[in-house]
């Protein structure tokens, strides 16, 4: 059964998210070592312990759940997801920027149904701004406790403002370059949707591999805000698949961007 995503709820999640970030900066002001998985990324104690507090409060809010998160995953536990209904996590989202000390780095959490995103919550514990969304709308979270409704705005006819990876570049000029670009914005993890999603940015194209924790909760927040995110040729983004390695999409504002 898919949980209501109710006030009381969100905000159960919303501190277990909080948790998260809390441990994970406790780790990034310290002393830490960096280890490598066997696909070479980069992995450390901040990755594992979050992922721990996310996987284990998942558990209490919603035992009858299969979880899919990137270190479990990664070391063999994938669970059955047949029913449609799962969650979808990435306890640190831009480790890189975290062993590098740049504050990008996130905690998603994103609930999956008929494998479209129907909730997200995304964490950047170093910027202290929390962004969630759902079918009751988009929003941003500053921690001296206001929250307000975002949207993705309509682009601008002067010119749009792309925003894309600080860490992993592919060929996306070749995409690019048949837009007018007002301005780029250079950030790592999923604060890329945000962008989007608040109005501080029109397009987000990503031809370099992701997997399916990285960018659900960004979706499920865009959406939420309005914008829409797609395959590159325009088809539908789904959740669930065999192979949990993304294909390439673009993530846009409200109104498709036309070249």
């Amino acid at each position: 059964m898919l949980p209501k995503m109710i006030d009381k709820n969100i905000e159960s999640l919303i501190d277990l998210a909080l948790i998260a970030g809390e441990e994970i900066l406790k780790i990034y002001n310290s002393t830490f070592e960096t280890r490598f998985k066997k696909d070479n990324s980069p992995v450390t104690e901040a990755d594992e312990i979050a992922e721990k507090i996310i996987l284990s409060g998942l558990d209490n809010f919603s035992p009858h759940l299969p979880i899919i998160s990137e270190e479990a995953y990664n070391a063999g536990h994938r669970p059955d997801i047949s029913k449609g209904i799962f969650w979808l996590v990435d306890a640190l989202d831009g480790t890189k920027e975290f062993i590098n000390k740049r504050d990008e780095f996130t905690v998603n959490i994103a609930l999956i149904n008929d494998k479209k995103p129907v909730f997200g919550i995304i964490y950047a514990p170093a910027l202290n701004i929390l962004y969630h969304g759902g079918e009751m709308g988009a929003f941003k979270r500053n921690m001296n406790g206001s929250e307000t409704n975002i949207y993705a705005r309509t682009p601008k006819k002067e010119g749009i403002t792309v925003t894309t990876s600080r860490s992993h570049r592919g060929n996306e000029d070749q995409i690019l370059k048949n837009y007018k670009i007002n301005n780029t914005i250079y950030t790592g993890s999923s604060i890329k949707f945000c962008l989007i999603a608040e109005g501080s940015a029109d397009l987000y194209p990503r031809l370099t591999p992701t997997s399916e924790w990285d960018i659900a909760a960004g979706h499920a927040i865009l959406k939420a805000a309005g914008g829409q995110l797609t395959q590159i040729d325009g088809t539908p983004f789904l959740y669930g698949k065999k192979n949990i390695i993304n294909p390439k999409f673009i993530a846009r504002g409200r109104m498709p961007v036309k070249s």
